[in-house]
């Protein structure tokens, strides 16, 4: 557990610094130790770190951007509840890693997409599936959004992660597949996204952001492999 709970703080603070990571960093390492936990866990997390965020500022947010892209998601949260019942946890550890590694090679080429009303609504639909399944919704519409300005990819986000995980959550709620018992387990390791949240002031403006986004997509890289030869063995 502590293990656990020392990358949710890494992972909160570079969400706090580059708009998203919370997922991606903690997803792999949470199916790796404690399989059961997902995707409960960090949808619940997902579900109250973007609070701090938008308490914090709510300046900027793509309201256009999120009409096309969370309608968007509820046919795609279907389709993500659908995968928790049908595959195994190894199986879905195949998909995190995979989704993960994806999400990191993406990223790291700096892919350039429109934003148009087809490209919001696809990235919608994905992360529905992505962020109901393995808890990863956020690289999608972070690609499109990648772009704009820090703060309008922070908030917007924000406000994507805070919805899109309610969605999930209730998805998964209708179908049987959500453990209520797991949101106190989250509660418990919230302080660990305060500290993150917190070590996110102390870096900004000290640690370049090219250093910060480099760094995460090799951790993100190094621990996806390790769930998907987990997964696959």
């Amino acid at each position: 557990m502590a293990v656990l709970a020392a990358t949710l703080v890494v992972a909160a603070a570079v969400q706090g610094l580059v708009g998203l990571g919370l997922g991606l960093v903690a997803a792999p390492v949470t199916m790796l130790l404690e399989p059961d936990l997902m995707p409960d866990l960090l949808l619940w997390l997902a579900l109250l770190f973007p609070m701090a965020t938008l308490l914090r500022e709510h300046q900027e947010i793509d309201w256009r951007g999120l009409g096309w892209s969370l309608p968007a998601r509820v046919p795609g949260t279907a389709a993500g509840v659908a995968l928790v019942a049908t595959f195994s946890k190894d199986a879905l550890g195949v998909v995190v890693g995979a989704m993960v590694l994806l999400s990191v090679l993406l990223t790291a080429r700096a892919v350039v997409i429109p934003v148009n009303r087809a490209t919001l609504v696809t990235a919608g639909f994905t992360s529905g599936i992505t962020g109901t399944a393995t808890s990863i919704g956020g690289p999608p519409l972070a690609i499109l959004l990648q772009h704009r300005t820090p703060r309008q990819i922070r908030t917007t986000l924000a406000v994507y992660f805070l919805l899109g995980a309610a969605l999930s959550l209730c998805g998964l709620l209708v179908s049987g597949h959500l453990d209520l018992g797991v949101v106190l387990l989250a509660l418990l390791l919230t302080p660990c996204l305060a500290l993150g949240l917190l070590l996110a002031r102390v870096l900004h403006g000290v640690v370049p952001r090219h250093q910060v986004r480099a760094a995460m997509l090799t951790v993100c890289g190094l621990s996806a492999g390790a769930l998907l030869v987990r997964s696959l063995l």
